[in-house]
């Protein structure tokens, strides 16, 4: 009998094959996206430094609802003005093997409507 692999298993495999050909420096970081059932969060990250360079999620923006697109959107225009502050403009998207579609779309639109380029 076959095994079926999660599909959690499968987009992080999907991930794993992305983040061979995707990476941040110093001048155009990574903008990954998780999102769970209750939240979505989004990191700027340096991966020459190997470093976290601005992080926010739907919880520390205590939003009443956080697993949804309305969330997704706030996400994304708060770590777009985080990244202004710390005088990041450009980036490069990483959807971690999720399908760019709902809450990542929203998010990813939302940041660029915001300011960051991508």
């Amino acid at each position: 009998m076959v095994k079926k692999n999660s599909r959690n298993h499968e987009r992080i495999r999907r991930h794993v094959r992305v983040r061979n050909k995707i990476s941040g420096d110093n001048k155009t970081p990574r903008l990954v996206v998780f999102r769970s059932n209750k939240n979505i969060e989004a990191q700027i990250i340096d991966d020459q430094k190997k470093v976290t360079l601005v992080a926010v999620n739907s919880k520390s923006l205590k939003l009443k609802n956080g697993g949804n697109i309305e969330a997704a959107k706030a996400v994304g225009k708060a770590i777009a003005t985080k990244a202004q502050e710390k005088k990041i403009s450009k980036v490069v998207f990483d959807r971690a093997g999720y399908l760019y579609h709902g809450r990542v779309e929203a998010l990813a639109t939302a940041a660029r409507e915001a300011g960051l380029k991508f």
